[in-house]
């Protein structure tokens, strides 16, 4: 089973600024392309650091108001984000506005891993490298999204080839596979309980998926079978360590 690269989604012409870059520049680049953020590059287009928009709203939210009164200490001023906000206040380049260190992917990483890095990172979205960490390209969560678009019948045809035939040597009409708006059914009579977690847990990683009804039946709960008595295990063993 073979999951959707990043390099398939990505978009490859990718808005960028240098290190030396200027603040307004920046600001131009975000407005001109209608993008909410970008990387910045060194020389070697090795990506450095990410610029978005709230890096550029830093400045004016830390504009003194004129008519707040002036507080003598800011012991705000003592912690590691609020020295960091105070650099990007009065940052003139690209380099100085950045965030760093950058989260990127590799083109060749899939587009589960991307998600989950974005989701984990709090990020909308990441640089994508080459084998040498070069910048080739840029995704985003609505890039993401193109996965979900995959039609039902093409999530159906994979289900029987990568879950049933190559991972469960069944016969693909053993289990009655239906999808629908990205949900797919799985309903039939399996032989051993074990084979309908492998099938439920392979169909849930395919690209595309929304949800898995199970509806499988088994013959054996061999679940609960001590190592030394239970059934020899065929391709899936793999698949059951990570259930």
């Amino acid at each position: 089973m073979k999951h959707s690269k990043i390099g398939s989604v990505m978009t490859t012409d990718v808005v960028r600024a240098a290190y030396g870059t200027p603040f307004k520049e920046v600001a131009r680049l975000l407005a001109d392309h209608r993008i909410s953020g970008l990387p910045v590059v060194d020389d070697d287009e090795k990506v450095i650091g990410v610029i978005s928009e709230t890096d550029l709203m830093v400045r004016q939210a830390e504009t003194p108001d004129p008519y707040e009164p002036k507080r003598r200490f800011r012991f705000a001023r003592l912690t590691s984000g609020a020295r960091r906000q105070a650099a990007k206040a009065h940052a003139r380049t690209a380099g100085q506005l950045m965030s760093e260190p950058p989260v990127t992917v590799h083109a060749d990483n899939t587009i589960v891993e991307a998600a989950r890095t974005m989701a984990q990172r709090r990020v909308e979205r990441l640089p994508v490298l080459d084998e040498a960490d070069r910048l080739v390209g840029i995704v985003t969560r609505r890039d993401l999204l193109q996965v979900f678009l995959r039609p039902d019948k093409e999530i159906r045809e994979e289900v029987i080839k990568e879950v049933l035939v190559r991972a469960l040597w069944l016969a693909p009409r053993t289990v009655d596979v239906c999808v629908v708006e990205g949900v797919v059914t799985l309903d039939g009579h399996m032989e051993r309980k074990t084979e309908t977690e492998i099938a439920v847990s392979m169909t849930r990683q395919i690209d595309g998926v929304v949800a898995v009804v199970d509806k499988l039946t088994y013959r054996l709960d061999d679940s609960r079978l001590q190592p030394d008595r239970q059934a020899p295990h065929g391709v899936a063993d793999d698949w059951m360590r990570k259930i």
